[in-house]
């Protein structure tokens, strides 16, 4: 199984501040993780981007 990195985009200001690994696996949804954003000063969900 091979790995590939993706970013992730806050989506309240809708900064990329992360990049993650995911597996290659088909996933039906985006990831989506809650992380602190630097820009907003808070923990905010971030989401997958394409």
């Amino acid at each position: 199984m091979a790995n590939h990195k993706v970013g992730l985009e806050c989506s309240v200001c809708g900064s990329r501040n992360y990049s993650v690994n995911v597996s290659t696996n088909q996933r039906e949804q985006r990831l989506e993780l809650k992380k602190f954003c630097k820009h907003c000063q808070k923990v905010t969900v971030h989401r997958q981007t394409r």
